[in-house]
């Protein structure tokens, strides 16, 4: 008996050890696989254990571009009832149709009211993590998806002194540099994802922010005659840009800027943290500027984290939520990131030439949801536009593609008269 009595007690005592074991984990989520972005993540975590010590946390990533074989197996988890703590995912339509609207996602508006932070972020980025009334998600970074990387030798050898500030101007100079043996624009599409992010930057240019935001709110007809000017600027485009593009990923095209073997790249600004990654030094060896016709809009492309129902560690979550919503952790993830802080009274003087000049159009111009990256429309569209402008870039039928764009919007329910 005695033997018997001392097992249990050893049993159950392994029961509670292990129950406290994990209670103290967390479990973060997210495709920051590489180079900068893992690192990025790597501080920010850093910052959650200076505050929570002995919370465990497992750093769950996948590889993939854009998220795509992240979201795929985050999705799986989330229908099979087995969520992480808290996963990346992007504001807008990403977070609300796919998560939010299906009833997966906490509101957290109460966390942020007691953390006393709800005048700290842009009320458009809060707005885009928002759903009836409640904020689903916290935004830790904000990049900009509207910008030319270029190579300062190149430009200066064919005389682009200046940022060119239309299409016309930007073409012109491609042509330059075509003529000097040169690609004209770097553009790397075997994740369809980046030949979208093109096209949106062009419909943007010629909508203007105000209509290109109408096109999600019912407002603008996708049936607009600007939206085939869109198409045409792309087509020129194409005469520039490299033959071997289907076979290279976003970060071999800004490689090929790198390399001197290209004039430009547009590109996320990802591509600043990537380009400084392998040496370079931002407004020395390479510049920027806005996408022609975009100089007063700054598209928004925002990584966000929420707290899902039935997290596993809600409060070890909730602290982490924290973290990425204080000043502390936003200015250690961020330099490292390439991106942003989504909070308006980071320290700008942890951040680079280049993050200066996108944090002050961010504060100042008119913000506007990436199509590419999951915040302007829901996934079913984007996943039926990526294809309808990858079958683009091989055929270049400006007919066909707004054939099937304006049957796309009218399935999805947009305006299209």
């Amino acid at each position: 008996m005695f033997f018997m009595r001392r097992f249990v007690g050893l049993f159950l005592m392994v029961v509670l050890l292990s129950a406290v074991v994990t209670a103290s984990q967390l479990e973060i989520f997210s495709w920051w696989t590489a180079g900068g972005e893992a690192e990025a993540l790597e501080a920010l975590i850093k910052v959650f254990n200076k505050y929570y010590p002995d919370v465990e946390v497992i750093n769950a990533t996948v590889a993939g571009g854009a998220g795509t074989n992240a979201k795929a197996v985050l999705k799986t988890r989330i229908l099979g009832g087995n969520p992480p703590d808290s996963f990346q995912v992007h504001a807008g339509m990403e977070l609300i149709d796919t998560y939010v609207i299906p009833g997966y996602m906490t509101p957290i508006t109460n966390l942020l009211e007691q953390w006393g932070v709800m005048d700290k972020f842009p009320k458009g980025i809060l707005e885009m993590c928002s759903y009836e009334g409640e904020i689903y998600s916290i935004p830790v970074n904000v990049h900009r998806g509207n910008v030319v990387f270029y190579n300062k030798k190149i430009a200066e050898e064919i005389g682009m002194n200046e940022p060119p500030k239309t299409w016309d101007e930007f073409i012109m100079y491609l042509q330059k540099a075509k003529e000097k043996g040169y690609v004209g624009l770097a553009l790397g599409d075997k994740n369809k994802w980046t030949a979208l992010h093109l096209f949106e930057t062009i419909l943007l240019g010629v909508l203007g922010p105000n209509d290109y935001n109408g096109l999600w709110k019912g407002e603008v007809s996708f049936n607009d005659p600007r939206i085939r000017r869109a198409f045409e600027i792309m087509n020129k485009l194409l005469d520039y840009v490299n033959e071997d593009h289907a076979a290279l990923a976003w970060q071999d095209a800004t490689r090929l800027v790198y390399e001197g073997k290209a004039l430009a790249n547009v590109m996320g600004d990802w591509a600043e943290g990537y380009l400084k990654s392998v040496g370079w030094e931002p407004g020395k060896d390479f510049g920027w500027f806005a996408v022609p016709e975009t100089q007063n809009a700054f598209m928004v492309v925002s990584d966000t984290f929420g707290l899902p129902k039935n997290a596993p560690h809600k409060e070890n979550a909730v602290k982490w939520l924290k973290v990425v919503a204080s000043v502390e952790g936003q200015d250690a993830f961020n330099p490292i990131k390439g991106s942003i802080p989504a909070r308006l009274d980071a320290d700008r003087s942890k951040y680079d030439i280049y993050l200066q000049w996108s944090m002050e159009d961010f504060a100042t111009k008119a913000l506007t949801p990436s199509i590419a990256h999951g915040s302007a429309a829901p996934e079913g569209f984007v996943t039926t536009l990526n294809d309808i402008i990858n079958r683009f870039v091989t055929t270049r039928d400006i007919d066909s593609a707004l054939e099937e764009l304006l049957m796309a919007a009218e399935d999805e329910g947009y305006l299209v008269e």
